[in-house]
Parts: C-alpha cells; sequence; structure tokens
C-alpha cells in the first residue's frame, strides 16, 4: 500500500516538474532573442560592428544601427534571422498609423516590407531617421571642438 502512495507523488511530482518545464520554454521561446539576432547579424556581416539595437514588439525583426552610420534589418525566420545591410536611398520609411510604428518600403527586397511596432514612438522616431540617413550621432558634433 505503500509503495503505490510512494508511485503515485512520484508520478505527480514528475507530472509538475515536467509541466514546469514545458512552461519555460514556451516563455523562453516567445521572449525576444537578441543575443541570437546580434550573433546572426555578425556572421552575416562580419566587417559591420553594431552600435545599437531595437527588437519590435512581437521580436519578429530587428533594427541595427552600424557603427559608421548605416542600418540593417535582421526578420525572425525559426531560430536563425535573414540580415539585410540597407543600402542608402534603397528603403522608404513613411509613419504609420500608430505613433510606435513605422512602415519601410524595401525597394531591393520586398521580403523586408511592412508595418513595425516598436515599444514606444521615441524608438519608431529614431528608426525612420537611421533608416532616412539624417541620423547625426551627439557623439560627432557638427562643429569642431575649439572652433568659434
Amino acid at each position: 500500500m505503500i509503495s503505490w502512495v510512494i508511485l503515485a507523488a512520484a508520478l505527480v511530482a514528475a507530472a509538475a516538474f515536467f509541466q514546469r518545464m514545458k512552461m519555460r520554454t514556451e516563455a523562453e521561446a516567445a521572449a525576444p532573442d537578441e543575443g541570437q539576432a546580434i550573433l546572426d547579424f555578425n556572421r552575416a556581416f562580419p566587417d559591420e560592428p553594431i552600435r545599437a539595437i531595437h527588437a519590435t514588439v512581437d521580436g519578429s525583426a530587428y533594427v541595427v544601427r552600424l557603427h559608421d552610420g548605416k542600418a540593417g534589418m535582421m526578420l525572425s525566420q525559426g531560430a536563425h534571422f535573414i540580415c539585410h545591410l540597407m543600402d542608402p536611398g534603397r528603403v522608404q520609411a513613411t509613419p504609420a498609423s500608430a505613433a510606435d510604428s513605422v512602415t519601410l518600403h524595401f525597394l531591393d527586397h520586398p521580403r523586408f516590407d511592412g508595418t513595425y511596432r516598436f515599444e514606444s514612438p521615441a524608438v519608431a522616431a529614431e528608426i525612420a531617421l537611421w533608416i532616412l540617413g539624417s541620423f547625426t550621432p551627439s557623439s560627432s558634433p557638427s562643429t569642431p571642438i575649439g572652433a568659434v
């Protein structure tokens, strides 16, 4: 009799353990993986250092600002990303209906076309500036230091 109780308790404990592991795995799969995005972009473009990265709200895409002022885009494809280096003048950015979104049209790569929603309107505006090429980093002032 005691052996049946111990067996039943072990089965309940095993079921609870596996259920908890399944919930943890689903939660990790739903969260955007910024690290994997950086690794995939670096694998595709090893000579392009990333300066900043922003994920969409659903984690399906990332936009990167590169060290030399260029921008890149990554679309999630399962566990990996399709990476694209944006060419100046080959991407059109227009405001979307929501303030925290940007609609992008890629003239050479229509697979990347779409409306992308970000965590805030400020992030969406910053990304639009990156893509339009009018972003001037504060680390490179327009007038030299010491000039009047």
